[in-house]
């Protein structure tokens, strides 16, 4: 079998992206050498079927005295059929179908906040600049630099979506700046990227006022994203940076009741008008219930420093109005408070933000990355709670349940797959097991 592509060489190649035939016959674990395979792919298939073989599933938990000490797996047979899979059947390692070495099926990584259209990853290496300190510091950096950064931003944007597909993501929300400065055209840009990468990247786009709505006067900029095929309607700091809390998030909740789009803020701000923030969108949807389940916080740095009875409070409050909260798990001074979260049943999301750029010198790329930080941060090695936090990366999708119920795959499920060299998702967690090739709705992306 021909060797897995490298990073280097996979990231270096966009044409290994594309559909159909010269995506088929990319070099991955899928690959297969066999005379009656497909010359042209090397895929074995029945007209829109693609079959797998030696898939490992997980299939239940093994326990010592009440305590849960391991996964049990099987190997498998998978039928996908156009962008689901159609069964899943006993293994048969002699049946004509690519094999998948008995690595473990998972679902398909999601990074659910990113900034796809801004970056220098693709191009030279730049580190951030020690004087930008602050928001405020940012916004008057952006403006210098953004005019050149837009005549790459469309590769750029590709060059990035193609180290998350490497960490097994074929799905992210990106965040994409509208402002005077760049006007709508970061906007156009990474939306001719993503139209690139249609065949094997989803995405969903938040309008956001970089610069702030009312400081840099993006009031009908935002208006007309708002009509360009965006999902959300961002905001930034409503206090800090447009120094008007109500007036900044009234204009973000009518745009979006106005537009039936969903709501994602940066909230960096803490103390008292973080909280205000908070509590004031939590009235708000409670007002508007259509926004239920549309509404989301970014970072909401203030949770963390919360006292706890507080938080319980506010936790609740979240998780009753259904407002999710998306973290890049920060460690440092602002640990988020993301076990008090999932208790209150608040929707809590992940994604690596800004991946080498100028707010941020790294970013590797992996949202199974962040699972793991999870789990350091707060704690969580066993074997139970190591699986439980593949949900970050997965966004919720879990193989198997708390009580090691099989719920994750069934036919009919998306067959957005990552196939990944571990045993189990325990082990996937704690080790940030290598991802041996994708699936984006049914088709091999590598």
């Amino acid at each position: 079998m021909t060797p897995l592509l490298s990073r280097k060489d996979f990231i270096k190649s966009s044409s290994i992206l594309l559909a159909g035939s010269s995506l088929m016959s990319c070099s991955s674990v899928l690959a297969v050498n066999q005379p009656d395979a497909d010359e042209q792919t090397g895929y074995i298939s029945t007209g829109d079927t693609l079959t797998l073989k030696n898939v490992r599933l997980e299939t239940g938990f093994e326990y010592e005295e009440g305590e849960v000490t391991g996964t049990k797996t099987d190997l498998f047979t998978l039928e996908i059929s156009e962008d689901k899979i159609k069964a899943i059947l006993p293994n048969n390692p002699n049946a004509r179908a690519i094999d998948a070495k008995g690595l473990l099926l998972l679902p398909a990584f999601k990074d659910m906040h990113i900034h796809l259209d801004k970056t220098f990853y693709g191009g030279p290496w730049q580190a951030r600049r020690k004087k930008n300190r602050t928001v405020q510091d940012m916004i008057a950096y952006e403006q210098q630099v953004l005019p050149d950064m837009l005549k790459t931003s469309t590769h750029r944007a590709e060059k990035i979506i193609e180290l998350l597909q490497f960490h097994g993501a074929n799905f992210a929300r990106s965040h994409v700046n509208i402002e005077p400065t760049s006007k709508l055209d970061s906007l156009k840009n990474l939306q001719l990227a993503l139209e690139n990468k249609k065949d094997s990247f989803s995405a969903e786009l938040v309008a956001f006022p970089q610069h702030g709505i009312f400081h840099s006067d993006s009031q009908q900029l935002m208006k007309e994203a708002a009509t360009m095929g965006i999902d959300y309607i961002g905001g930034l700091d409503p206090h800090a940076i447009d120094g008007n809390l109500e007036k900044s998030m009234d204009f973000v909740l009518q745009l979006a009741l106005d537009h039936n789009k969903g709501i994602d803020i940066h909230l960096h701000e803490g103390g008292e008008s973080g909280l205000r923030t908070v509590e004031y969108l939590i009235d708000q949807v409670n007002e508007n219930p259509e926004l239920k389940g549309k509404t989301f916080l970014s970072h909401c740095f203030v949770l963390a420093r919360l006292e706890q009875r507080k938080l319980d409070e506010v936790a609740e409050k979240l998780g009753n109005a259904k407002i999710g909260i998306i973290s890049t798990i920060p460690f440092g001074n602002t640990i988020m408070p993301i076990p008090t979260l999932y208790r209150y049943g608040v929707d809590v999301r992940t994604g690596n933000d800004s991946i080498i750029d100028h707010w941020n010198t790294f970013g590797s790329g992996s949202v199974l990355q962040k699972a793991n930080l999870m789990a350091q941060l707060y704690g969580y090695s066993t074997e139970l709670e190591l699986s439980r936090c593949l949900k970050l990366a997965t966004h919720n999708i879990l193989p198997l349940d708390d009580k090691g119920n099989q719920q994750w795959p069934k036919a009919g499920d998306k067959a957005d797959l990552v196939l990944v060299d571990a045993s189990c998702s325990a082990e996937a967690v704690s080790r940030v097991s290598p991802v041996k090739s994708l699936l984006h709705q049914g088709k091999v992306v590598y």
